[in-house]
């Protein structure tokens, strides 16, 4: 073979196994990472950071999927961390507060933080008892129940305010605080049923926000125990926009709860 079409061979040679091991790569490289990951931990949990995070359905009647984070082994522990429970607006599910990093954020800080689906959104299935705000107020006790929270602080965006304000005003005991985020229906209420709420309260919305932020610091301004954190160049869901300053306002929160 002469000289030149030897060369020629050579490198489209060396061209074919350059791509090869381009297409195989990446392939290795997951199964290398499924290898190292411990068993049961392929889909439904993983490590993050000083947390161990999951995904599950709550049992009973309805069924509901939550995403959790929990502290991992060098993450700080001690008493006084409450657990923190996650809703979510009209337009999201519980993997915004995954994909936001709050759950892997709070866990690595020694909290036990979950972000639920509520019925009828992301995987959970749609519930009738959800369609009465006494209804709501139940599916609530029976989320705290199954997943064997006690006295957690809530946080509540947008359309979840449907279900928060009303258990709050039932069982605003059973809270350990209360952050809502711009949320709805507040105007359903009177502002003395407001001022016999005694849950440590931080009032969380965009400045940008012009609707529903405004409207509903005119109701839950009537909460005794409530602080008040306007997050800048922000809008109605404040914690998309600006999430470093969300979470130094929720942590500040968070620190401060007894």
């Amino acid at each position: 073979m002469p000289p030149a079409r030897s060369r020629l061979g050579l490198l489209l040679l060396g061209a074919l196994l350059t791509l090869v091991l381009y297409l195989l790569l990446p392939a290795a490289q997951h199964g290398q990472r499924l290898a190292g990951a411990r068993p049961g931990e392929g889909k439904r949990g993983r490590r993050v950071a000083n947390a161990t995070a999951r995904m599950a359905t709550a049992a009973g009647e309805p069924p509901v999927f939550y995403r959790e984070a929990s502290a991992g082994p060098r993450a700080p522990t001690g008493p006084g961390r409450p657990d923190v429970l996650f809703l979510h607006g009209q337009a999201f599910t519980s993997k915004t507060w995954e994909a936001l990093g709050t759950l892997a954020l709070l866990a690595g800080e020694g909290y036990r933080a979950v972000a639920i689906d509520l019925p009828g959104y992301g995987d959970s299935p749609p519930a009738e008892m959800v369609v009465t705000a006494q209804g709501r107020v139940a599916f609530l006790d029976h989320i705290l129940q199954e997943l064997g929270m006690q006295r957690p602080v809530l946080v509540s965006p947008s359309m979840s305010g449907r279900f928060a304000l009303p258990f709050l005003l039932a069982r605003g005991d059973r809270l350990a605080g209360f952050v809502p985020i711009a949320p709805v229906g507040t105007k359903d209420y009177a502002a003395e049923q407001y001022r016999r709420i005694q849950t440590p309260t931080l009032i969380l919305y965009g400045d940008r926000d012009t609707s529903l932020g405004p409207q509903a610091l005119q109701s839950l301004r009537h909460l005794p125990g409530h602080h008040v954190a306007v997050v800048p160049d922000a809008g109605h869901a404040c914690y998309l926009d600006k999430p470093e300053d969300f979470h130094r306002a929720l942590l500040g929160f968070l620190r401060q709860l007894k």
